[in-house]
């Protein structure tokens, strides 16, 4: 997920992102620690774009 497309979402959208990416980290990290990945750079991958979005949160100084 590019900062573009972060930057042109609204604020209830990247809320709701955030919610569901983090979601979906947690069952692929427990997924992986009981059968191993495809592919487990997903899991780093994953865990950038949460952080970007969490970015953007912050400078749009939502809580």
């Amino acid at each position: 997920m590019k900062m573009t497309d972060i930057r042109q979402m609204d604020d209830a959208d990247l809320l709701a992102k955030i919610r569901e990416m983090k979601a979906k980290y947690e069952r692929m990290r427990i997924t992986h620690r009981v059968s191993p990945l495809e592919n487990p750079m997903e899991l780093r991958q994953m865990r950038r774009d949460i952080a970007r979005l969490l970015t953007e949160k912050n400078a749009r100084g939502l809580k």
